[in-house]
């Protein structure tokens, strides 16, 4: 047996919820660039789950019951109200999805009608949870969801307590598309390999959110913020950027470990960015990051992903920059969910083999003689 670092190009299982094939991303076989113009999330999601784009019908009844299911546990909010007000904001919703599972009288149930409820209450219980740490720890009350017509509406009401403009909805809205599903990356895998074992569905997306809490996932479009906050200035990047280069550091957003030829979510969030720097009357993150693209593309051939241009969308909709990966988990809930469904559709457990590369023969010495 010979170890393949990371994984990489080896298929681990097979999937009829999204591929990437010649760098084309395709959720049930409908291309991300047709789906991120003109689809809702809530018509995704209906899709990465039931396999077919809803009707009218169907997709008022899944927007009825995630209104439903919005609200949260009032002992989940006392649990909120006990993490330190700098707890990091990806730890706090791990801990607070996980304890989901103990108010949920269907937690244990592993039919295939009562997981696809779980899965449904999930992805309207997330946006509830975020909103409510993020007020608690600026010392305001939580509050409670009201009737929305999407997810999108919703979270930006329950994050700011003002009904948001159409504009940032619908921002949102694409921003959760673009994130929905990824084929097998890490987050995912690990909801899989998790639930592969016939844990429940909460076990899952718990191992889902650590994977994706770090910075070489989820996490790096948290670092892209960081960045251009340091340069702070249109005029700083080109100094900034090559002395980066030339120090060899990486620099977050470039590359990615499946497309060769680009990202291809990246090009809707560049111009989202674009048009609310218009809107919000401030275009510095985005000339900043057209800047930053310019410079490492041309010297690195490195172009921007999904992370890059996400970082300046969710700023000019003044979303603190520590929730900008638990969003990320917002949209990304449904493709973990939709791949759990599947794994246990056709579960067999993920077990993997190790190259062993340690010392042999060694001998037991008695504690006394070493």
């Amino acid at each position: 047996m010979t170890a393949t670092k990371g994984l990489e190009g080896i298929v681990a299982a097979e999937s009829s919820i999204s591929s990437i094939i010649d760098g084309v991303l395709t959720y049930r076989g409908y291309n991300i660039d047709d789906l991120a113009e003109n689809a809702t999330f809530e018509e995704v999601a209906y899709l990465l789950w039931y396999g077919k784009l809803p009707n009218r019908t169907e997709l008022s009844g899944l927007i009825s019951q995630f209104n439903e299911y919005a609200a949260i546990p009032g002992a989940v909010i006392d649990q909120l109200k006990t993490y330190p007000k700098d707890a990091n904001s990806m730890a706090a919703l791990r801990s607070a999805v996980s304890s989901l599972a103990l108010y949920d009288e269907e937690a244990q149930d592993m039919s295939k009608e009562a997981n696809l409820r779980k899965a449904i209450r999930l992805q309207a219980q997330i946006p509830t949870v975020i909103a409510a740490f993020a007020r608690i720890r600026e010392g305001k009350e939580p509050l409670a969801p009201k009737k929305f017509g999407s997810i999108s509406e919703s979270f930006l009401y329950l994050l700011t307590g003002k009904d948001p403009d159409k504009v940032a909805i619908e921002a949102l809205d694409k921003a959760l598309v673009l994130h929905a599903d990824h084929e097998l990356n890490a987050s995912t895998f690990a909801a899989r390999v998790t639930v592969a074992t016939l844990s429940d569905i909460y076990s899952g997306v718990t191992s889902a959110i650590g994977a994706l809490k770090g910075p070489l996932h989820g996490g790096a479009n948290e670092a892209v913020m960081a960045m251009l906050e340091e340069v702070g200035t249109v005029d700083n990047v080109e100094n900034y950027i090559n002395a980066k280069l030339a120090a060899k550091d990486k620099i977050m957003g470039f590359g990615h470990r499946v497309y060769k030829n680009g990202d291809p979510r990246a090009k809707h969030l560049q111009k989202m960015s674009q048009e609310l720097g218009k809107l919000t009357g401030n275009l510095k993150w985005y000339e900043m990051s057209i800047k930053i693209e310019d410079l490492v593309t041309g010297q690195k051939g490195l172009k921007p992903n999904v992370d890059f241009y996400s970082a300046s969308v969710y700023t000019s909709l003044e979303i603190p920059r520590d929730l900008f990966t638990p969003i990320f988990a917002v949209s990304r809930c449904s493709g973990w969910t939709a791949h759990i469904l599947e794994q246990y559709e056709n579960n067999r457990l993920i077990r993997p083999r190790a190259e062993y590369t340690g010392p042999s023969q060694q001998k037991y010495v008695p504690i006394d003689q070493r």
